[in-house]
């Protein structure tokens, strides 16, 4: 049994993550305590949070040991589960990203260039998903940066 300074409870000491520095080798926070700490620093430092993340993820080696985590069973496994979770999260989106797939197939639409840079390797942004054949090319870069540009709005608009 060992008490947590924060929350003054004594709790068992699997309660307390492990800490080799400490004199019974374990943190003197309890895990609901520490989880709450580090939950409150994020939400208070969360564009530096983020900023670290990129540059962290980023990293050679990162990219590399992601990229190879990729190619193994349990990354192809990884994949799909988030594929089929994006699927139930966003209908609408996977609805309107098959519609433009079958339109490509069929040649009821056609790739034009970015609209922004005219670069020919393009991808199809939905401005509204309600419309699914009304997509605006965009190369990936200038993709991702519309979608920064939404996000960051809309988290603008929530706070």
């Amino acid at each position: 049994m060992k008490k947590c300074f924060k929350c003054l409870e004594t709790l068992p000491l699997g309660s307390f993550y492990k800490h080799d520095q400490m004199g019974d080798g374990h943190l003197n926070k309890c895990k609901e305590c520490t989880k709450k700490d580090v939950k409150e620093h994020r939400q208070a430092n969360l564009e530096h949070i983020r900023a670290y993340d990129k540059m962290r993820e980023s990293m050679p080696h990162r990219v590399a040991a992601h990229k190879k985590y990729q190619k193994t069973d349990a990354g192809k496994v990884a994949h799909s589960k988030a594929l089929m979770r994006q699927k139930e999260i966003r209908p609408k989106e996977n609805k309107a990203r098959n519609a433009v797939s079958n339109a490509l197939r069929d040649g009821r639409l056609l790739k034009l260039p970015c609209l922004i840079c005219g670069d020919v390797r393009v991808e199809g942004h939905h401005p509204d998903y309600d419309r699914p054949l009304d997509v605006v090319w965009l190369c990936h870069s200038h993709h991702k940066q519309t979608h920064a540009l939404v996000a960051n709005d809309e988290r603008k608009e929530a706070a």
